[in-house]
């Protein structure tokens, strides 16, 4: 794999662009989480499991945009549907049939899903869910896990990253961004994840104000930490208690699993968010549920309970990619993924065993997270970095880039059917010298 010229090199193409592009970006990105100090990395294509960057550098790409991407970049298959739909025109004012193929699909692998509404992006979806199980409840608040990453709506990333000098005994909710509203706050109810006894009691005391109680099976943020089936159970017995609708987050999870994570977990859902990989590599969002939860969005009656419309939603390229995408994940491609998964997890827990560094790793299916630290990790508190965590962890993510590994920077990994063993044991092996060397 070739790591030169070495990054960062302040004479490189990427140095050049960062330049160029703090004149017209505000910080130079678009995106803050593809940031890295000294100045990002520029792709310049994707070839199955490897990013080249604009300066020439292979690397193995275990991030594949945030789990976006699941049999890694530029699948023949995937690229010749979009590329079809493209050449048939790539937006209409009109619906296509590549939309109803899509959302068929996902009506015949998971169980909860009747009817499908498609969306821009996981934002979107998560915040038309949530608007959803408002017009079906007739209530305002919703409620939501410690830490849990849901986009960028203004309830979902409620206590996104509270901290200890704010975040109470039981979970206050905490802005995310300055400015939100204090009625997001009052509006917004948090608690700990598989914390059962706790996190039931706080629900139960929000009641009968809850719309949604809004959960990922494995949040990514803090370690894809899967819920407990006790935790599951309490939050299944307490939603029908209450009449809140639960909305399952499976922007990410869909990729554990054929049936998606609700099969995997045991969670009966009224409401399911999904994008990323149903978009094969193209912007995509969906909400989807019971035919009773999604008549909301319905205008057979007049005007929807919750009206939802958007200028790209459910374009044909992204519908045609999404499908070519879940047709290629088979049951089997789901094991081997799990497999894949199973062997990375392995093979970094092995590094930190053989060179005594202290650490874990985490996480379910083909997703891992690494910990610098021996803590038992069950929640957002339990993984949140102390004393000099947050920077060793920031060293090892850049030494990781370095030599040709591509993670995110909270250390977490999303893995893709591009990838084989050898290129996880490759990625053991980098990991075991840098916890030698640096750590």
């Amino acid at each position: 794999m070739s790591t030169s010229p070495i990054w960062p090199d302040r004479n490189s193409r990427s140095a050049e662009l960062y330049e160029r592009a703090r004149k017209v970006l505000p910080g130079g990105i678009s995106r803050l989480q593809t940031l890295v100090d000294p100045f990002p990395i520029y792709a310049g294509r994707g070839e199955g499991a490897t990013i080249v960057d604009v300066d020439g550098t292979h690397r193995l790409d275990m991030m594949n945009n945030f789990a976006s991407l699941i049999h890694g970049h530029a699948r023949s298959e995937v690229i010749d549907a979009a590329t079809r739909a493209a050449r048939h025109g790539s937006c209409f004012a009109m619906p296509t049939e590549a939309e109803i193929a899509l959302a068929e699909l996902l009506c015949d692998r998971v169980k909860s899903v009747e009817k499908v509404r498609f969306c821009n992006s996981g934002t979107e979806a998560v915040m038309l869910a949530l608007k959803a199980a408002r017009a079906h409840t007739g209530r305002a608040r919703i409620a939501k896990i410690e830490g849990a990453y849901h986009g960028m709506y203004d309830y979902a990333e409620v206590s996104l990253d509270s901290s200890p000098e704010n975040w109470g005994n039981d979970p206050n909710s905490v802005r995310f961004t300055a400015g939100s509203p204090r009625a997001v706050l009052d509006d917004t109810v948090v608690f700990p994840h598989n914390n059962t006894e706790a996190a039931e009691r706080i629900l139960r005391d929000a009641g009968e104000s809850l719309a949604a109680i809004l959960i990922d099976p494995a949040p990514g943020v803090f370690g894809m930490i899967p819920m407990t089936p006790e935790f599951v159970s309490m939050i299944q017995r307490v939603a029908r208690d209450i009449g809140a609708s639960i909305i399952i987050d499976e922007v990410i999870a869909l990729r554990l699993g054929y049936h998606g994570a609700q099969a995997k977990f045991g969670i009966e859902p009224d409401y399911t968010t999904f994008a990323k990989i149903i978009g094969g590599g193209f912007p995509v969002g969906a909400v989807a549920g019971s035919e009773t939860a999604m008549a909301v969005f319905s205008h057979a009656q007049g005007k929807p309970l919750n009206p939802s419309s958007g200028t790209f939603t459910a374009n044909p390229v992204s519908m045609s990619a999404g499908l070519a995408t879940m047709e290629l994940m088979t049951p089997e491609a789901y094991a081997a993924l799990d497999a894949l998964g199973e062997h990375a997890r392995m093979v970094a827990a092995r590094a930190f065993q053989a060179t005594g560094v202290k650490g874990q790793v985490t996480g379910v299916g083909g997703m891992f997270a690494i910990h610098l630290h021996e803590r038992p990790i069950t929640d957002y508190r339990s993984a949140y970095p102390v004393g000099n965590e947050a920077a060793r962890g920031k060293a090892l993510h850049l030494a990781l880039l370095e030599a040709g590994f591509i993670m995110s920077p909270k250390l977490s990994a999303f893995l893709s059917t591009a990838m084989t063993t050898n290129d996880i044991d490759r990625f053991g092996a980098a990991l075991e010298t840098i916890l030698r060397s640096q750590m």
